[in-house]
């Protein structure tokens, strides 16, 4: 047991891996050498060897393209992008190759790869460093999305994830890199993928959030709490699939709910999470779905960076919105 950081989490959780499956390789720009830009993969190359490591060019197109390569031939690989506004250029290849493989050829081949990649802001990144897009790759069939919140839920989402049999994207959020530390037994015991997990028990509102948002959400959920207000917090640790069933049950408690994504607003993951409690919790409302996000615009530079991030404030806000009806 250990306390570590939720990059550390990330890195320890290669290496058990690495070491329990030899068909395991990781696979990036600079992961090798330099452990990655963020050193996720520090000391692996040491450990395993370059070719299992395996530095690449710059051209993310390529290392999607590889690893599906790979994961058809028999390999697990998981691939790094440096950051998530790096990601775009993969499409391609997650869309046309990696999401279809298994409908394809019916069932003959899969693809059992992981796409890594920080994303997010709140470390005063330039531009392109910064992005939120969870719901362009949960809008690919085929794939599944991964969004840990903190190292715990790291190393465990990220084991499962390599053990899965279909490409998984493992969405990691820069911010909280190295913002605190969790005690983690190194054990290999993965955590179950497609579940919501409870983060807070609460009676008044049921706030759902994943990755950096869910720091801010309980941070709020505090701030309410000096005010008499029980808010429950909902971790989508898995965003697709999705766990609705356990939201559901959270707001046909509460009767109230406030989405937050850091991603823009228009076509948000929210926008989904609040479709399905209209369409299957409607008549358990007390109050309309809110959502609380970024903005439909570019990630601002440093100095306007944290305007356009949910923060508490603004989380508390709109809770109390909420809390108005009736």
């Amino acid at each position: 047991m250990a306390q570590i950081t939720l990059v550390e989490a990330i890195n320890l959780a290669l290496k058990r891996e690495m070491e329990r499956d030899p068909a395991v390789v990781v696979l990036g720009e600079d992961v090798g050498v330099d452990g990655g830009v963020f050193r996720a993969t520090l000391g692996l190359i040491k450990r395993f060897g370059p070719d299992r490591v395996v530095d690449t060019p710059l051209a993310e197109a390529l290392i999607a393209g590889m690893a599906i390569g790979m994961a058809v031939e028999g390999l697990k690989p998981v691939a790094e992008i440096q950051f998530s506004g790096f990601a775009y250029t993969t499409l391609d290849q997650i869309v046309n190759h990696a999401g279809r493989m298994r409908h394809r050829t019916q069932g003959r081949l899969s693809c059992p790869m992981v796409l890594r990649t920080p994303c997010g802001g709140g470390i005063h990144a330039p531009e392109h460093h910064s992005e939120s897009p969870e719901s362009m790759f949960a809008h690919i069939p085929g794939i599944r999305v991964v969004y840990p919140s903190s190292p715990r839920r790291a190393y465990g989402l990220l084991l499962a994830a390599i053990r899965d049999p279909d490409p998984v994207v493992f969405l990691e959020p820069t911010r909280l890199y190295r913002l605190f530390k969790e005690d983690i037994s190194d054990d290999g015991q993965a955590l179950q993928l497609d579940t919501c997990y409870t983060a807070r028990e609460g009676s008044d509102v049921t706030v759902v959030a994943w990755g950096a948002m869910l720091y801010e959400s309980l941070a709020a959920a505090d701030a309410l709490a000096e005010q008499g207000v029980a808010a429950e917090v909902i971790d989508v640790a898995t965003l697709k699939p999705l766990d609705l069933d356990t939201i559901l049950a959270s707001v046909a408690k509460t009767g109230r709910c406030v989405v937050v994504t850091e991603g823009p607003r228009t076509c948000s993951f929210a926008s989904e999470i609040a479709a399905g409690i209209a369409e299957e919790g409607l008549l358990t409302l007390l109050a309309p779905v809110q959502r609380v996000t970024g903005y439909d615009v570019v990630v601002p530079l440093p100095r306007l960076e944290q305007r356009y991030m949910p923060g508490r404030e603004r989380i508390v806000a709109v809770v109390k919105k909420v809390l108005a009806f009736g």
